[in-house]
């Protein structure tokens, strides 16, 4: 229930601070008092529209608190505009989102407000109070929460089947340039070892002529080097016996005639190994050829991009297949839910048939106690095509107050009608949702008189099981809470303002009087505002 609510620089508030019971609590005030400012600011904290226009005193912040109570632990839910325009949601002092400003919300306070009874008629809204009366809200959001999750399968599928179509329109050519990556036998390094051969075949003709070149000049048909060198040992040899100092020459001679032998003995042995073959340039050539052209159609540097792409290409044609596997997966899913759906909406259905005619007989009975002996009300549920999120139901509000036939309520019912079947249907939803809290601007508008009494009544019985907020304009209505606001307006430096304070004693016995005189409070109103309230004391006792 909602225990406080503090205002700080609201519309025409600078500052409200106010505690209320959890009873009928009933405010009043004349018309344009500031009524409606104190549910604007209501609205604010529980996740309405915020809006610079509301700032009293655009310098400083705006500040709505209100305390709720739940389960024995008050929660304080807070909203700051400040001047700049940004918004600031917190719950129990903890930073929260409009959403979650909204979720609390709903769950812990219903205002309903005068163009609320355009309700009535929305088909919606009645398969809502049929649900309620029939205890099938769990059963409707469990409902919701499949056809959700079937709608989202079947997009699902919708989006792959689009994917599978497309990649079944380019499969060809993937499968195209796959084929031309896979039959080339990509090898890593392939590309430089190619080149390397093709560049000692093209060069193995000459490199043979200069191998045997080499040779040639080691020992051709003149003196050969080794015989030069013979030749010089033997000089030393000669010389030595007159000079010692040139016998090391002779050693020196022989270690590089010992040495030149070595390298041309290697070079002939390497000479003999290289290979002139046109025929294998020919195809190192080719392949070349190939590897070139490849990387020039798939735009790629090297060969190893070339098999990376290869690689991808088969993935691709690989996860077509796959694809498939999921459509047949996702189409079974989508059939079951579908199934699921269909059961859980004739289960609706079939629970909704049966309840429909006890909620009218209840609606009819206390519609009839608001002074409308003659009314009649059928709660009429009919099967539309298709399954929707709250099932395969229509459901309509038939109602006849004078006799006229049957018809749909929004046709049939005048202001005042409304207004006391609202207040009917609001006593159910408040006694099946468990709602904590409800607010009713003007509920009785358009009724008064003994009509009003009963309505009043009603309200009464309401708040001994949950908190009630009533504004009215109404002294029968108004003399039965169990506590009674008033909603003024006050001059300040700061300018008008918007006041509320609690009544009891004279003061409120003035206010019912004023409510059934107008402003010249006269003693036989004085005295019809007594009777009113004794009369409510007495039948509380």
């Amino acid at each position: 229930m909602l225990k406080r609510l503090l205002i700080e620089n609201y519309a025409l508030i600078d500052h409200l601070d106010i505690s209320f019971p959890g009873e009928l609590v009933i405010i009043t005030g004349e018309t344009g008092a500031g009524k409606s400012i104190l549910l604007g600011a209501l609205s604010l904290v529980l996740g309405g529209r915020s809006d610079l226009s509301v700032l009293k005193d655009p310098s400083r912040n705006c500040v709505v608190e209100a305390t709720f109570e739940e389960e024995g632990r008050e929660i304080p839910v807070r909203r700051i505009i400040t001047p700049q325009g940004r918004s600031r949601g917190f719950i129990d002092d903890e930073p929260a989102g409009v959403d979650r400003l909204r979720a609390l919300a709903a769950r812990q306070i219903d205002i309903h407000s005068q163009h609320q009874q355009l309700l009535l008629s929305e088909r919606d809204f009645q398969r809502t109070v049929l649900d309620s009366y029939a205890g099938l809200l769990p059963a409707v959001e469990a409902h919701g929460c499949a056809y959700q999750a079937l709608l989202d399968a079947e997009k699902a599928l919708k989006e792959l089947d689009s994917r599978i179509a497309a990649s079944e329109r380019e499969r060809d050519y993937l499968e195209f340039q796959y084929r031309q990556l896979d039959e080339a036998s990509l090898r890593a390094g392939e590309l430089e070892e190619l080149e390397e051969e093709q560049g000692r075949l093209a060069h193995s003709e000459s490199v043979k002529e200069q191998v045997s070149r080499i040779d040639q000049l080691f020992g051709g048909e003149d003196l050969s080097l080794e015989g030069r060198l013979k030749e010089m040992a033997a000089c030393v040899e000669r010389i030595a016996p007159h000079f010692p100092e040139f016998t090391e020459f002779r050693a020196r001679i022989d270690a590089a005639r010992i040495e030149l032998k070595d390298i041309r003995d290697e070079v002939a042995s390497r000479g003999e190994r290289i290979v002139f073959s046109p025929e294998r340039l020919e195809e190192v050539d080719d392949r070349l050829s190939r590897l070139y052209g490849l990387l020039r159609k798939f735009d790629v540097p090297t060969v190893e991009e070339l098999i990376s792409l290869r690689d991808d290409l088969s993935a691709r044609l690989g996860a077509g297949l796959d694809a498939q596997l999921d459509r047949e997966r996702l189409a079974g899913q989508v059939t079951s839910l579908r199934e699921a759906c269909l059961q859980s909406a004739e289960a609706l259905h079939a629970a909704r048939a049966q309840a429909a005619p006890g909620l009218a007989a209840v609606l009819q009975e206390q519609v009839r106690s608001l002074e409308m002996p003659r009314a009649r009300f059928v709660v009429e549920v009919k099967e539309t095509a298709a399954v929707g999120p709250d099932g395969l139901d229509e459901v309509n509000f038939l109602f006849d107050a004078n006799d006229r036939g049957l018809r749909p309520l929004s046709k049939c019912a005048s202001g005042g009608e409304l207004s006391r079947i609202m207040l009917c249907i609001k006593s159910l939803l408040a006694q099946y949702k468990g709602m904590p809290t409800l607010i009713f601007d003007e509920i009785d508008a358009g009724v008064s008189g003994s009509v009003a009494e009963k309505m009043g009544q009603m309200l009464s019985r309401m708040g001994e099981h949950m908190q009630i907020f009533a504004i009215t304009h109404l002294p029968q209505v108004a003399s039965k809470g169990a506590a009674h606001y008033l909603v003024f307006k006050t001059s300040a430096p700061s300018g008008v303002q918007t006041c509320i304070r609690p009544l009891a004693g004279e003061d409120r016995l003035y206010e019912i009087a004023r409510m059934l005189s107008g402003e010249g409070v006269t003693p036989e109103a004085l005295a019809n505002a007594d009777v009113l309230l004794q009369g409510n004391k007495s039948k509380k006792t």
